[in-house]
């Protein structure tokens, strides 16, 4: 017997935390980023991407696309909070969950849905559930492996529900473009178009007839996208909690660049990303990497360690610039990408002083944190910090 497999995808997660925090803005356009010079759009509405806004764009194009759109850092605190929420309600149908990010997760709900009547509705049910509990939305795919449970809740959106049979895997997946096939990025499919392979059943056919063309071109991985393309795949669900040991970005130039100050505004724009998501998953890091590629496929790939771990955009993005300055030598550059690693839960840091540390002056500093943490708990609404803490967040246009 198949299993019964969820993916469950909060749709604009981001974004539906700050509709929770402030309802004015929902159906409104809003661009979750940071809209100074080389700042990039996180994530959006459904509304702002109706005029073409997406991920990874920068701030300036989207508000050229979008000039009414509502600019917003980010409240990372509240979008762990709501996550956490979203699994403990999952929680209540299943304990067999895999947490793929912070905003999505398999089940396994083959024991749960086996003896119902109705497995649809039961499942209609959960999201309206989610929805009135949390307040979050969500897009669900059923399937019997992991692989089609996640292109099924990728087919509706934002609040659909998608069932994706072995049976019906040809008629569903074949006619969809190229890149929506989970696993083959924006890097792989214009390459994959080169060759002809528009669409998901172009590659099907070309897998299961044994092309070799395809079969060196996808390498180690052609065994496992040939079972996933034909309806197999995993169905195991694994309840190993989700604990991402690093978080990077890249992006590929629209030019292969030449000038260091041209591969600076990328990098910025990529350790800006990776604050955002170290953030809002509440992990610091203790080395930060620097992946550059060359207009021939080499790779320039170096790590340096960091004194005091961090999710700060600006330690990343300092370590990141030291690392290009020892690394790079003028080559033509086509990729830049930033990672931060070695990450661990902010709440379990165990600060230890330095022996060269003034012990009464960090004594004091903590003393006063926990003082306005303790002010801000008593007044309900207020929002006191240190001065330190303001002209930060003045700088970095936080505030």
């Amino acid at each position: 017997m198949s299993k019964i497999i969820l993916h469950i995808d909060l749709n604009a997660f981001f974004v539906r935390c700050e509709e929770l925090l402030n309802p004015s803005l929902e159906g409104k356009p809003v661009i979750i980023g940071h809209s100074g010079r080389g700042g990039i759009v996180s994530t959006c509405s459904y509304a702002a991407r109706k005029y073409g806004v997406k991920s990874g764009m920068p701030t300036y194009k989207a508000l050229q696309l979008c000039k009414n759109a509502i600019m917003i850092y980010g409240h990372f605190d509240l979008y762990q909070k709501k996550s956490k929420e979203f699994i403990n309600f999952v929680k209540k149908y299943s304990n067999i969950i895999e947490q793929a990010s912070i905003d999505e997760c398999y089940v396994d709900m083959t024991k749960v849905l086996q003896n119902e009547k109705n497995p649809l509705n039961f499942v209609k049910q959960m999201q309206a559930n989610l929805l009135k509990e949390t307040g979050l939305k969500c897009s669900i795919g059923i399937a019997p492996t992991k692989f089609l449970a996640k292109m099924g809740s990728d087919m509706k959106k934002p609040m659909g529900i998608t069932v994706i049979r072995r049976k019906d895997v040809r008629k569903m997946l074949d006619p969809l473009p190229i890149e929506d096939f989970f696993g083959i990025g924006k890097k792989t499919s214009p390459r994959l178009r080169e060759m002809g392979i528009n669409t998901i059943g172009d590659l099907a056919k070309l897998i299961n007839s044994d092309d070799q063309d395809i079969k060196r071109f996808l390498g180690k991985f052609y065994f496992g996208i040939k079972e996933w393309i034909n309806g197999y795949g995993s169905d195991t669900v694994d309840t190993e909690p989700w604990d991402p040991k690093q978080i990077g970005h890249s992006t590929t130039l629209p030019r292969d660049a030449e000038d260091a100050d041209e591969i600076k505004i990328y990098l910025k724009q990529m350790a800006e990303e990776v604050s955002k998501d170290a953030k809002a998953e509440n992990k610091v890091g203790s080395s930060v990497q620097l992946i550059l590629k060359d207009n021939e496929f080499k790779v320039i790939n170096r790590s340096k360690r960091i004194k005091d771990k961090t999710n700060e955009f600006e330690v990343i993005y300092e370590e990141g610039l030291k690392l290009l300055a020892a690394n790079y030598d003028g080559r033509p550059i086509r990729l830049v990408g930033i990672t931060l690693q070695n990450l661990v839960n902010k709440d379990e840091i165990v600060e230890q002083l330095s022996i060269f540390d003034n012990y009464e002056e960090v004594k004091e500093a903590n003393a006063v944190r926990l003082l306005i943490a303790e002010l801000n708990r008593q007044i309900k609404g207020a929002d006191f910090k240190t001065a330190g803490d303001y002209l930060r967040e003045k700088k970095n246009g936080t505030h």
